[in-house]
């Protein structure tokens, strides 16, 4: 496998890599880092490549474990899970702020879960993965999934029900 075809194969999931890594990393340079590292390494896997189903989930797994691995590590001591891929289409400066709390909020809940709820979250409601594609990366059953997600929703919305008296039902 040649450079050309190699970049046309990481090319469609890159930048989901990179977000799954600012996701678990926070810092958006410890984030390209990851996103570095997981791309030299298939790299150098480039000729066994096509004995995967799904590269795309490989790499996932691959950005989720060097991630963990960081987090863990010495040097990552002061890093943190957060949720940053809100998008704004301009809306009225009042609606703004509103939703910048609300987000904020939301985040602060998210990261009081545990860290593989934040990690399924981050999968399914953010980067919009199936719940067989997410089996693979997690290397959990889709039921246990499903579970899990139901319940962490659970906790954020009663949290901001509860905290803010944002009267979501």
């Amino acid at each position: 496998m040649n450079q050309n075809v190699f970049i046309e194969l990481i090319n469609p999931f890159k930048d989901k890599v990179f977000r799954l890594a600012k996701r678990l990393l926070t810092s958006t340079e410890e984030a390209e880092d990851a996103t570095q590292e997981v791309m030299v390494k298939l790299w150098n896997k480039k000729e066994s490549l096509d004995s995967y189903n799904n590269i795309e989930a490989v790499a996932m797994t691959m950005t989720k474990n060097y991630c963990l691995d960081q987090l863990k590590s010495k040097r990552a001591g002061n890093l943190k899970i957060v949720h940053n891929n809100f998008t704004d289409r301009e809306p009225q400066l009042d609606k703004k702020l509103e939703d910048s709390d609300s987000l904020e909020w939301v985040e602060k809940i998210i990261n009081q879960l545990p860290e593989q709820l934040q990690i399924l979250i981050q999968l399914r409601d953010v980067e919009q993965y199936e719940f067989d594609e997410i089996a693979k990366i997690v290397n959990m059953n889709e039921t246990a999934i499903r579970v899990a997600l139901s319940r962490a929703r659970k906790k954020i919305r009663e949290s901001m029900v509860n905290t803010h008296s944002y009267g979501i039902r």
